[in-house]
C-alpha cells in the first residue's frame, strides 16, 4: 500500500497557528493534497486531546470520516543548560495509539505546564526524553526536528550539538531517525558520515490548513500493510524497497537556508559571512549563521557525495506558488491562483498527483501552457529560488518575485 505521510503538523492551540487547524480541516486538506497518513501533531495539549478522542480506529491508525488516516504525533521543546551552554532542541514524537500518548503527556506534566502551549516547553534534558517515552512504549519514535534550524534543534548554529552522539549521549542508538527541516535536503545531509545511521524524514511542521503549507515535505512509503509496526520497522531499517522518496522542497526555499540579517537585509553564502567575522556589514551585530553554513561546519565528506543505500528525493515546490507565479500573481492570497489549483487536484485528484504524475499535455489543456511548464521545470528541479534567511522565506526567482521587488543585500553591495 502506498503511503504518503507528513507527521509534523500543529493544531490551533500551538502559537502562530491558524485558528482553521482542527480535524475537519486538516482531513479535508490532507486528501486535496494526496496525504493518506497524517500526523494529528499537538497530543500533548489537554484541549486538543480531547479533540483527538472523536477519532476512531482504523486498523493501527486513527480516522475521522475516512478521508485520511491520522498517527499519534506532537513536538516538544526541551529548554536546559549543559556543559555551560543553555540548549533549546526541538523533539517530534510519534505514539503507536492514544493510549500511549496519554501516558506519556502524563509522564511529561511534571515538567512544564503541556496547556500554555500546542508545542510546551519542558524542563528536561534530550536523553531523560528518551527515557521517558521508551518507558511508555518502545514503538515511540523520537525524531529530532528540523535538525539544521539555527533556533531549537539539535545542530543548530545557536543552541544545539556538533552530534547526535553529543546531545543523546548513550541514547544515541535509540534515535532512529532525524527530521531534515525546510532549510535542508537530502544531499546536504549526506555530507555527515554521522547521519547513515539515521532515516532522513520530511515534514511539513505546518501551522496550517493551506495547502501550500500541510504537505510542503513529506514521505511516501510502500508498506506490505498499513500498520504502525510496519511503518516503524521501515523507517528504522530504511528499506529503499519500501520506503521509497522523500518530498523537499528545494533547501533555499526554507527560511534559515543562508546566513544573514533580516532587520538590515543582508543575506550571504557561508564564505562571505566568513569575511566579516560572521557579522552583519551594516550594524555589526552577529549573523543568523544558516543551514548551509553549519553543514559546511560539521561535514566530513565533500558536496555530492551519495551513501549506498541512501533514500532518493524528489524536490517540489507546492501547486500553489507555481501557478502564482505561472499567471504573474504575486499577492499571499489570490482567489484566481486557488480557482486553477483547485481545478487541477479536481482533474487529476490530488495536488501531488499533479506535481508527479499528471500528463503535462493535460496539466496545459486544463491550466494553460505557462502553469504547464512550470510543472515541468518543477520535476526537473529546474526552478531557482532566491534564498530564504533569517526567518525570511525563499521566493521563486523571477523578475516578479517579491525579492526582486525588494532585493536583500549581498556582498557585492557594500
Amino acid at each position: 500500500m502506498r503511503i504518503i505521510a507528513d507527521f509534523h503538523i500543529h493544531s490551533r492551540y500551538s502559537r502562530a497557528s491558524s485558528g482553521r487547524m482542527v480535524l475537519e480541516e486538516i482531513e479535508r486538506s490532507a486528501q486535496k493534497k494526496g496525504l493518506n497518513l497524517v500526523g494529528t501533531g499537538d497530543f500533548t495539549h489537554p484541549a486538543w486531546f480531547s479533540e483527538l478522542k472523536r477519532l476512531r480506529r482504523d486498523g493501527d491508525f486513527y480516522t475521522l470520516t475516512g478521508r485520511c488516516l491520522f498517527v499519534p504525533t506532537a513536538e516538544v521543546s526541551l529548554v536546559y543548560e549543559k556543559e555551560g551552554r543553555p540548549r533549546k532542541i526541538h523533539i517530534v514524537l510519534i505514539a503507536p495509539d492514544l493510549e500511549a500518548a496519554e501516558q506519556v503527556s502524563s509522564e511529561l506534566s511534571g515538567y512544564g505546564d503541556l496547556s500554555s502551549d500546542g508545542r510546551p516547553t519542558l524542563s528536561l534534558t534530550s536523553p531523560e526524553l528518551v527515557d521517558i517515552c521508551l518507558s511508555v512504549s518502545p514503538d515511540i519514535l523520537v525524531i529530532p526536528a528540523h535538525a539544521w534550524t539555527p533556533w531549537f534543534s539539535v545542530f543548530g548554529s545557536r543552541s544545539g550539538f556538533d552530534s547526535l552522539r553529543e546531545c543523546f549521549e548513550d541514547r544515541t542508538g535509540k534515535i532512529h531517525a532525524i527530521e531534515t527541516g525546510l532549510s535542508s535536503d537530502p544531499e546536504m545531509n549526506w555530507r555527515v558520515s554521522e547521519l547513515d545511521r539515521v532515516a532522513l524524514v520530511s515534514n511539513s511542521d505546518s501551522h496550517s490548513p493551506n495547502l501550500w503549507r500541510l504537505g510542503r515535505e513529506a514521505n511516501v512509503f510502500e508498506l506490505r500493510e498499513p500498520s504502525y509496526r510496519e511503518l516503524v520497522k521501515v523507517i528504522k531499517t530504511r528499506d529503499p524497497r519500501r520506503f521509497l522518496f522523500t518530498v523537499e522542497v528545494d533547501p533555499a526555499y526554507g527560511k534559515y537556508h543562508l546566513d544573514g540579517h533580516r532587520k538590515c537585509g543582508v543575506r550571504m553564502e557561508p564564505e562571505e559571512a566568513e569575511k566579516f567575522g560572521n557579522r552583519c556589514p551594516v550594524c555589526g551585530k552577529q549573523l543568523t549563521l544558516g543551514v548551509l553554513h553549519r553543514v559546511e561546519e560539521l561535514a566530513d565528506r565533500p558536496p555530492g557525495f551519495v551513501p549506498e543505500g541512501a533514500i532518493p528525493f524528489r524536490r517540489m515546490l507546492p501547486l500553489y506558488e507555481l501557478v502564482s507565479v505561472a499567471l504573474g500573481i504575486n499577492r499571499l492570497y489570490s482567489g484566481r491562483v486557488e480557482r486553477v489549483q483547485n481545478e487541477l487536484i479536481g482533474r487529476f485528484g490530488s495536488e501531488f498527483s499533479v506535481l508527479l504524475d499528471a500528463d503535462p499535455r493535460e496539466v496545459e489543456r486544463a491550466a494553460g501552457p505557462e502553469v504547464a511548464e512550470f510543472i515541468v521545470l518543477n520535476r526537473e528541479g529546474r526552478i531557482p529560488v532566491s534564498p530564504g534567511f533569517d526567518g525570511v522565506y525563499g521566493e521563486i526567482a523571477t523578475g516578479e518575485s517579491e525579492n526582486f521587488r525588494n532585493p536583500q543585500k549581498r556582498i557585492t553591495d557594500y
